[in-house]
This record gives structure tokens, sequence and C-alpha cells, in this order.
């Protein structure tokens, strides 16, 4: 028996639908937006890390400088930063497990 070649469906070739019309092609702005996508991954990817790490440095030294008064370090800012206590609250006990210390610094709270 001799292989017979593949035919294309009944009603155009493979890369048409049936009823004969085109396919959508994407636009040149989605064409340009998905190669300027592909870029932004291909030189960001192998510096995700470092940018994580430098990202979660400046955190903690906010949250330092925002928590300095508890700390005992005078912050002459510490009218300003005073409001911004509960919303660091909820991320004090990663930050000081992350910083080296095993219980939490401050007398008042206790997160451990």
């Amino acid at each position: 028996m001799t292989p017979q070649p593949s035919r294309a469906p009944v009603g155009g070739p493979p890369d048409r639908p049936a009823d004969g019309t085109r396919p959508a092609r994407p636009s040149l702005r989605e064409r340009w937006r998905a190669f300027s996508d592909g870029l932004h991954e291909f030189y960001v990817a192998p510096y995700r890390r470092t940018f994580a790490r430098a990202q979660r440095d400046e955190d903690d030294l906010f949250r330092m400088l925002v928590m300095s008064e508890m700390l005992g370090v005078p912050n002459p800012a510490a009218y300003y930063t005073a409001e911004l206590l509960p919303v660091l609250y909820d991320s004090f006990h990663d930050w000081h497990r992350r910083m080296g210390m095993e219980r939490s610094p401050l007398e008042d709270y206790r997160c451990c």
C-alpha cells in the first residue's frame, strides 16, 4: 500500500475557515505591543530577583524610618510618620524576622 497525500478539508485550505473568509490578523498595534512585551521580558527576566531584593531593602529602610521612634532612635518627622504605623503593623513580624531579631524589639507590640 502506498501512502496517500493528505488532503485539505472541503471548503478551502487549512488556514482559512470553511466559509471562505480570511481569518482576522492582529493589527499592527497589537503586534507591536506583543513585540514590546517580549523585549521587556527578555531584558527584565534575568534581573527580576535583583529588583525584588532592592524593593524589599527599600521597604525595610522605610519601615525602619517610620518605626525609628518606637525603636529608640530620635526621629524629627515622628509626627508625620505616626499615622503610617497601623499600615506597617501587618508586616512587622516578617520584617523583624528578616532583620535577625527572634522576638519583637518593641515592648508595647508583641507579635510572636
